[in-house]
């Protein structure tokens, strides 16, 4: 669809004949008085890994700014759990649900249970798929996909191939669909020209680092030391594979990709095991995304300028942009941005 500029109305949330705002209610559908503060619950999949918590926390400070409260639920992982977690916010009376799925197709059930009581819901950063979902915030993920694989692209020898071991995220999570859909866009015809072999590939369970280091090793035994480049498709991803050829002694021999600029990622770049992450500016999705739930805690209207098919309807979408580093931009980018300071990152 392009540039075309969509107008998120929320129209399941809004009388077209009154105009009035109807309840969330007991099943009455009696009208709701309005609240003092708009309260957003905030359903994640985790806060194991260290991205998560940097999300969490921007996003509660930038709602309080704007008047509005939050909870927050993080399911470990779990979809029995997370499902839980969106029953209990929808039992509290939230005004907005915030989703950040571990299983997108999963929680479709919960967009369900969420709209049954009149609650609008953000799927955030991670498609929520098979669901009327109103709106969904994150980045262009296709492009992070294409810009790790075009990386490695770039580094081809001039002579022979590149071997390559390519580590895909957790099935369940949408993203990782993309993320090897964007790569794929850019490697296959480097395969088909065999200008690049890929001697080994997985998926990581759960995106878990010590499953990315079970697939490296595997794919070592499978094909030997002579590995040129591991696609790994996140930080905690790569940071599994680096463990694995630091055991093998290649650490700091192949080129290595990642995405999310997590400290360790960032620190392994610098001391130069880690080759390139992503850089995605959590500061921004996560404050843009809490002043899109408060409006549509608020049922304001919204302006979306994409759309994304999640398999039920086309999902009006905010995508924002993402930036490549390596050694040589880490300072003009994490750092200057203030997403990572100098001397942590630098740190001996």
């Amino acid at each position: 669809m392009n540039a075309r500029i969509l107008l998120v109305l929320v129209s399941c949330f809004l009388s077209v004949v009154t105009g009035v705002v109807l309840s969330r209610g007991t099943g009455g559908g009696g009208i709701m008085e309005k609240r003092a503060r708009p309260l957003i619950g905030l359903s994640m999949d985790t806060l194991k890994e260290e991205r998560w918590a940097a999300d969490r926390d921007i996003f509660t400070a930038r709602a309080a700014e704007l008047g509005a409260d939050v909870l927050v639920e993080a399911a470990n992982s779990n979809d029995t759990r997370q499902l839980r977690d969106v029953e209990s916010l929808i039992t509290r009376k939230v005004d907005a649900l915030v989703i950040i799925p571990h299983n997108g197709a999963a929680m479709a059930r919960a967009v369900e249970m969420a709209h049954a009581e009149g609650i609008p819901v953000l799927s955030y950063d991670r498609l929520i798929t098979g669901a009327e979902v109103d709106l969904y915030i994150t980045f262009d993920n296709l492009k992070v996909g294409a810009l790790q694989a075009r990386f490695l692209a770039e580094r081809l020898p001039p002579q022979g191939k590149m071997r390559i071991i390519r580590i895909y995220g957790a099935k369940t999570d949408n993203n990782a669909l993309l993320f090897k859909q964007g790569q794929d866009e850019v490697l296959l015809p480097l395969i088909k020209a065999g200008r690049i072999e890929v001697v080994h590939e997985d998926w990581a369970v759960d995106w878990k680092p010590e499953n990315a280091k079970k697939i490296t090793n595997a794919a070592i035994t499978k094909a030997g030391q002579n590995i040129d480049a591991i696609l790994a498709s996140n930080d905690g991803t790569a940071g599994g594979a680096i463990q694995a050829l630091i055991e093998e002694g290649l650490a700091g021999k192949v080129l290595v990709t990642g995405q999310d600029a997590d400290l360790a990622a960032c620190q392994r770049i610098a001391h130069g095991t880690q080759t390139m992450t992503i850089y995605k500016p959590l500061h921004r999705i996560a404050s843009q995304a809490a002043e899109l739930a408060v409006k549509l805690a608020q049922r304001k209207p919204l302006v979306a300028r994409s759309e994304t098919d999640n398999g039920k309807i086309l999902v009006p979408s905010v995508l924002l942009d993402i930036v490549a580093v390596t050694k040589d931009n880490l300072r003009d980018t994490v750092i200057k941005d203030s997403f990572r300071k100098e001397e942590d990152v630098f740190a001996k």
